[in-house]
């Protein structure tokens, strides 16, 4: 695409711009925001402006038109999202990208941000406003890794300002990155200082790069000390003369970023080997005996979970019959009554955290997430999207999770919603340019929207077939969690659900989980320390994935130590059937997560109760429910269940009667998914989350 790029004269700036061209985009234009009154140093949370009065020379040196603004905005709005606000900076840059947009007809937005999410989420909102495509590779990379990068990629960057615990403008002022790498690893281990200085503690400016047709020599230059601090001096280089000179062996750009190093996600070792962990199991028959089950009998169905102390409650959206309904006009019609449904309890749709959407037809897909978007802007919830065999006349169903803080200080502090949201496409995870989030965190707990195997810096899915798939996705949901919250791992997950589009690579995910668990544990084992209990993991076949993936996860994590844990299990044979039932609690223990499963042991089975096998169920689930803290309550109990195996409105009926009879107030909310396929010879697994 056609792009523009945001230079400061930074390194960072600089080095997004080679990885876009190396990415086969043409940087067509630069763009950069100048101080008012040609002050050397602005007191700006977006923008770098020492160094300002060298930018000029940056169009002839790249052979590219530079647009130039004076920032006439401050920061205004400094909060963790951003809207537009007159009178801010940032809108000093919408009308610098809008009027470059209409001249140069650009797609794209070059971006250098690493870490700073304030500055990611203001160039998001004005490339959104514009229909830019952010583009920010750098976007939380491993800094030492990047600086190296970064020199071995032959960026000549100098430093020009110091502000941080063991830099020193008299000696550290004009020195190169090459020069200066060593040691700012050294305070980064000392004094947490960031190597590529992503806290402010120091900024360059770029004198030669592999896109450079001349390189720029600085003549003379000043040192001003800004603020004469005893232990973290502030201080920056004025550049006074500088002039441009030839390069004797300019390389064309794709010769000269031969050297950048490939997208990680992009040589995931993963073999595929599709049969190497599948086992041919027929799918269980079984004849039900259906004389428990009266069908006149009826039983309210609560659309609703009951709300726990930390103001979480679950919801199940209606499901809206085709009826000869266009599916834009079934997918409208089911939010606008889903908005209704939240209104009703005193919710709106931005109060949703989770949201799972079952679709009949992923070849729907565009059309309903098209309608989907109309409902949610900022900081839309996170989502699971599938699609599954939903009964005849049903094109979707949807179900989610809803969260209002209580009224304490203290209850608002602790459920505090922290969205992430990123837009921008970068080799960290894929950008999720449409209307969900990454993730949403309240309190402890974090959910993590689903993901497939695309390679991030292509948004397009990973080849090799379905390891490189479950490798790649999950590695997404580690850094996703980690990015959510600083050091949260795999081993945080408490529950964990797996879709695949075919049963035969069950196994294999379920194996890749375990390795995944395992190492992930064992890195952060410490001796004589206890180990950490893995969560619980879900899998179930369904018949397409968006995009055509073939695994797709999906997690609910705690921050709270995984050693903290505790699980148990409750298994129950009888002569035909078996119930599996195992148990994990978070640390504190404020949440937990139940898995459920009903197998066949010998089939095909005739004149099984379809009644009694609910009712034994759902006494394991009242044993389990038994086991744990009084306060901790079932908001969600999902049952997934083979679509050729049970009739649906009886299940809905018998367990529903069931639950409520041994639970009381307790009792969940029943959401049914058909599913093509469940492990082994299981034929109905329920997945539960509880919490406080």
């Amino acid at each position: 695409m056609r792009v523009i790029a945001l230079v400061s004269g930074g390194k960072d700036s600089c080095y997004n711009m080679m990885q876009c061209v190396a990415a086969g985009h043409e940087v067509v234009a630069l763009a950069n925001l100048r101080p008012a009154n040609h002050k050397d140093e602005l007191d700006s949370y977006m923008y770098q402006t020492v160094g300002h009065e060298a930018i000029d020379l940056y169009s002839e040196a790249i052979g590219l038109p530079m647009y130039r603004r004076t920032i006439k905005g401050s920061s205004v709005a400094i909060g963790r999202d951003y809207t537009e606000c007159e009178g801010d900076e940032v809108e000093d840059l919408y009308h610098l990208l809008k009027q470059i947009k209409e001249k140069e007809r650009v797609e794209g937005v070059s971006v250098g941000a690493i870490l700073s999410d304030y500055q990611r989420v203001r160039v998001e909102n004005v490339c959104k406003r514009l229909n830019l495509q952010p583009l920010a590779y750098l976007w939380r990379r491993n800094q030492e890794d990047l600086l190296r990068e970064m020199i071995l990629s032959n960026v000549q960057a100098t430093i020009i300002k110091v502000a941080a615990f063991g830099l020193d403008p008299e000696k550290h002022l004009g020195k190169t990155l090459d020069q200066m790498e060593p040691y700012l690893k050294q305070i980064s281990q000392e004094y947490g200082v960031h190597v590529c200085g992503e806290g402010g503690e120091y900024e360059t400016f770029t004198l030669d790069c592999p896109l450079f047709r001349k390189r720029i020599v600085v003549d003379s230059s000043d040192v001003v000390i800004h603020s004469a601090d005893a232990f973290a001096p502030v201080g920056y280089l004025r550049l006074l003369k500088l002039h441009l000179e030839d390069k004797a062996h300019h390389l064309p750009s794709s010769r000269a970023l031969g050297v950048l190093q490939p997208c990680s996600s992009c040589v995931i070792q993963e073999a595929s080997t599709e049969n190497g962990d599948y086992k041919e199991i027929s799918k269980p028959q079984v004849t039900w005996d259906l004389t428990a089950s009266n069908s006149s009998d009826t039983v309210k169905l609560d659309h609703w979970s009951v709300k726990t102390k930390k103001g979480y409650q679950w919801i199940s959206g209606p499901s809206i019959p085709m009826e000869g309904k266009s599916i834009n006009d079934a997918t409208r019609q089911t939010f606008s009554l889903l908005q209704v449904e939240l209104e009703m309890k005193d919710y709106t749709l931005s109060d949703i955290v989770l949201l799972h959407l079952y679709i009949k037809d992923i070849s729907d897909f565009g059309i309903i997430n098209s309608v989907y978007q109309s409902y949610f802007n900022l900081n839309p919830p996170a989502r699971v999207c599938v699609e599954a065999p939903l009964p005849d006349g049903i094109s979707l169903q949807v179900d989610c999770l809803v969260h209002k803080s209580e009224s304490t200080l203290q209850d608002i502090t602790q459920g505090q919603k922290e969205v992430m949201h990123v837009q921008s496409i970068s080799h960290w995870a894929p950008a999720n340019i449409g209307p969900y989030s990454q993730s949403v965190k309240i309190g402890d707990e974090i959910f993590c929207a689903g993901q497939i195997g695309l390679v991030p810096c292509t948004m397009q899915l990973i080849g090799g077939g379905v390891r490189p798939e479950a490798a790649l996705s999950l590695n997404h949901v580690q850094k996703i969690l980690q990015a959510t919250k600083s050091g949260t791992k795999l081993s945080n997950i408490l529950l964990a659900n797996c879709y695949v589009t075919d049963k035969k690579y069950i196994a294999a995910v379920q194996n890749f989980w375990q390795k995944a668990i395992k190492e992930d544990i064992e890195e952060d084992e410490g001796y004589g320390m206890m180990e950490a209990t893995p969560g619980i993991l879900v899998v179930v076949a369904i018949p397409h994935l968006p995009k055509g993936a073939a695994v797709e996860w999906h997690a609910i994590a705690t921050t709270h130590e995984a050693r903290e844990r505790k699980s148990f299990i409750l298994n129950k044979k009888l002569d035909v059937y078996e119930i599996n039932c195992k148990v994990v609690t978070s640390g504190s223990p404020s949440s937990a997560a139940i898995s459920l499963s009903l197998s066949i042991l010998l089939s095909p089975v005739n004149s099984l109760s379809l009644k009694a096998a609910l009712q034994e169920l759902a006494v394991v689930f009242q044993q389990a429910m038994d086991k744990l803290p009084e306060d901790v309550i079932p908001v969600c109990f999902k049952m997934f269940y083979c679509e050729d195996a049970i009739n649906p409105s009886l299940v809905q009926r018998d367990l529903a009667r069931s639950l409520e009879d041994l639970l009381g107030s307790k009792n969940p909310l029943l959401i049914l998914v058909p599913a093509a396929d469940l492990p082994d010879l299981e034929i109905l697994h329920v997945a539960c989350w509880l919490t406080n």
